[in-house]
């Protein structure tokens, strides 16, 4: 190498570096370069069976990655920043077991595809392949610390943090046409978050190029009137350029400024991955002109230009990275893939089963008074009291809070939700765990998923089941996948409350929508759907205690009825999940149901038991994932007939499930067909004539009940 002064004295023009340190920013970048192409090599021989690569963007991510704080401050990546994870402590190694599905791989545990990195180890939180959910991941977690810094009782129970950490979150230019890229940064500049969104520019996404992404062709032209908001561009395949801007937005995040964007300019000298091949859409004279602002081949020009080392020294230190990532490969090669018994392993906590008996309390309420309580008051009163028990707990929404505007709270009576179901929670508990959102569903739960990750409780209201599709991509491929993803490492236990179902005479299409099945069929999550005040308060506890994702559906047209009010159970009273309750019991037929249905189906059994003498037994089944099967089965083996209601449409209902299930498993005990009452196969109409026929009545199903004992 050269000499120790010319090494370790950074020149001005350096920007501070020294020699070393460049050496060391080129060598990740080399390694990282080799890690791509040993991947390319070892998918051609099918030892690996995907690849994406980095290759183009090293610069601005070593020299990001300097800056900052490797295990302190928090990483949301996507697959092309290897650099980045190299460069904060990850291995070759590492990558290379995640490449080969390798049980070992401590990214996902054979469970992700290569390049998606997560390292709990340095903050590396578990990437997905939907880029563009990350950015409201790192809000998220950006404001636990903000949240804390307010609130003492929050900093005492979440992991240690400093005052001055910040949260780094990368997404190619393609990405920023995702709505959560907007959600998030008018978050983060509403709130003054110190998050970095890196945004590295390579032109194209996939074969689209920015100008027909990007309305001008800049993202940060396009983004330059967000307040609060640093914006600054870079060269990002020059390591210098993009040292000297990144220290800027890191100081401006660290200060407390606000959030701040890092436009990197970089080239994706492969093809977006190894399923596409640039050369059907890039012409070879673009191709010509990347390849001479490769990052590698630019810092190697610098290094030598400044005489930091030799050519001989530089081809020493390119072998080095050579047979590192050859023999890391050739270690990952021996690790075995995951055993299959494990395919359904890390889906749920191991360690907290709220299916188990420490989360059945029901035997034992400590009832407060004789007072009978509706729904809606009694799960407010659960909340009230996990509040109170747990300051993780911070609860947020669409007109959740009393007032977000705190100076008139002692003025107004407070909203506390359309249906006042978190009414006096911010009055009693603060605006910090209590607090409005924009009304964008994706940004309460993608902004949940990066709270949970970061240690807190958050239990989140949707306001009506009918406009949770925006939040969906977000429950389904972030909240339901971290831990699995993730191999364990990563989880988030976030509660999304969300209002459900018809029977509102004028709800119409877009107020009276049920569809628990997209949910249920959603490996990760736990759904429940009470019918009564009393198991409402349980089950919600239960919910919120565990540490698994919920969706607690609360039927806004069960809220304020008299026959389902309950005292209130006290405040340890849970209803584990996966316990359905007997409510009815009968000899001659079982009725499966759930929310709404149980009442239709109570009636109609009173009515076949009074005037033709069948006795039924109905099950409320309480949680529709985990359904407790064994409580069916209990009861059909007595009474040999089945009949299921639910609000939901016939057909592809839950019900069909619970029929498939009771066919395959019960068939030498059944007299008769399983037969189902549901809704009709269309959208509930704004008519109350039209609803009335749409959805399933007590009429309905004492029809049923009628035809299947004739068998």
């Amino acid at each position: 190498m050269a000499s120790d002064a010319t090494i370790t004295e950074g020149a001005p023009h350096l920007h501070g570096l020294t020699g070393e340190d460049l050496l060391r920013f080129y060598k990740t970048m080399v390694v990282s370069r080799k890690i791509d192409d040993r991947e390319i090599s070892l998918k051609r021989q099918n030892k690996i069976f995907f690849q994406i690569s980095g290759a183009g963007h090293e610069a601005v991510q070593v020299a990001l990655a300097e800056h900052t704080r490797s295990g302190s401050d928090w990483y949301y990546f996507y697959y092309r920043d290897r650099a980045f994870a190299l460069a904060l402590g990850q291995t070759p190694v590492d990558h290379l077991l995640e490449a080969v599905a390798a049980e070992d791989d401590p990214n996902s545990g054979g469970r992700q595809m290569p390049a998606h990195f997560g390292d709990t180890r340095y903050r590396i939180v578990s990437a997905s392949s939907p880029t563009g959910t990350q950015f409201l991941h790192a809000v998220g977690t950006s404001e636990v610390a903000y949240r804390a810094k307010l609130e003492e009782s929050i900093r005492e129970r979440i992991e240690e943090f400093e005052d001055d950490e910040i949260v780094v979150v990368c997404s190619g230019d393609g990405t920023t046409s995702e709505g959560e890229f907007w959600e998030a940064l008018n978050t983060a500049c509403n709130l003054k978050l110190p998050v970095i969104f890196l945004i590295e520019d390579n032109g194209y996404a996939i074969s689209v190029p920015v100008e027909v992404q990007t309305a001008g062709g800049s993202i940060s032209k396009l983004v330059s009137g967000f307040p609060n908001l640093f914006i600054t561009e870079c060269d990002g395949t020059d390591v210098l350029d993009s040292y000297e801007k990144a220290g800027e937005v890191v100081q401006y995040c660290r200060e407390g400024r606000g959030p701040a964007l890092l436009h990197a300019h970089v080239t994706r000298p492969y093809s977006h991955s190894m399923s596409d091949d640039e050369r059907m859409y890039r012409p070879e004279s673009e191709r010509e002109a990347q390849e001479k602002r490769d990052p590698l081949r630019r810092t190697r020009e610098l290094i030598l230009q400044e005489g930091l080392a030799t050519e001989e020294e530089l081809e020493a230190l390119e072998e080095e990275a050579h047979t590192e990532v050859a023999e890391a490969a050739d270690e990952a090669l021996e690790h075995p893939q995951p055993p299959q018994d494990t395919a359904t392993k890390f889906l749920y906590s191991e360690e907290v089963d709220p299916t188990g008996p420490d989360f059945d309390t029901e035997d034992a309420p400590e009832y407060e008074d004789d007072r009978e309580h509706t729904m809606v008051d009694l799960i407010n009163a659960c909340l009230k009291d996990e509040m109170e028990r747990d300051t993780r707990i911070v609860v947020f929404g669409e007109d959740v809070a009393d007032a977000s505007r705190e100076e008139f709270l002692e003025e107004v009576a407070g909203k506390g939700g359309v249906f006042k179901a978190t009414h006096g929670l911010q009055k009693r508990f603060g605006g910090v765990r209590v607090f409005n959102s924009p009304l964008a569903e994706a940004n309460i739960v993608g902004r949940a998923v990066g709270m949970a990750v970061r240690g807190l409780k958050p239990v989140v209201e949707i306001q009506f089941f009918d406009y949770i599709w925006p939040a969906f991509h977000q429950i389904r491929n972030e909240l339901a996948t971290m831990r699995y993803r993730s191999g364990g490492h990563w989880s988030a236990p976030a509660v999304i409350r969300v209002t459900y179902g018809g029977y509102l005479r004028g709800g119409g299409i877009y107020h009276s929508q049920t569809g628990e099945t997209l949910f249920t069929h959603t490996p990760g999550i736990r759904v429940a759907l009470p019918s009564n005040a009393t198991d409402a308060n349980g089950l919600l506890r239960t919910a919120i205690r565990c540490e698994d994702p919920v969706l607690f559906l609360e039927h806004k047209h069960l809220y304020r009825q008299v026959h389902n009010k309950g005292r209130n159970p006290g405040k340890d009273f849970m209803v584990p999940f996966g316990k359905a309750k007997v409510v009815r019991e009968g000899s001659d037929l079982t009725i499966v149901t759930c929310g709404a249905l149980v009442k239709r189906s109570m009636d109609a059994a009173k009515v076949a038991s009074d005037k033709h003498g069948i006795e039924c037994e109905v099950i409320d089944l309480r949680t529709v994932q985990p359904f407790d099967m064994e409580r069916i089965a209990d009861s059909v083996k007595r009474t040999n007939n089945v009949l299921i209601t639910h609000e939901d449409s016939l057909s592809w209902g839950i019900g069909s499930e619970i029929a498939a299930r009771i066919s395959d498993e019960l068939f030498p005990w059944l007299d008769g067909p399983v037969r189902r009452i549901a809704s009709k196969d269309t959208w509930v109409a704004y008519s109350p004539q039209l609803e009335e026929v749409i959805l399933p009545q007590s009429k309905d199903v004492l029809q049923g009940i009628l035809d299947l004992a004739e068998f």
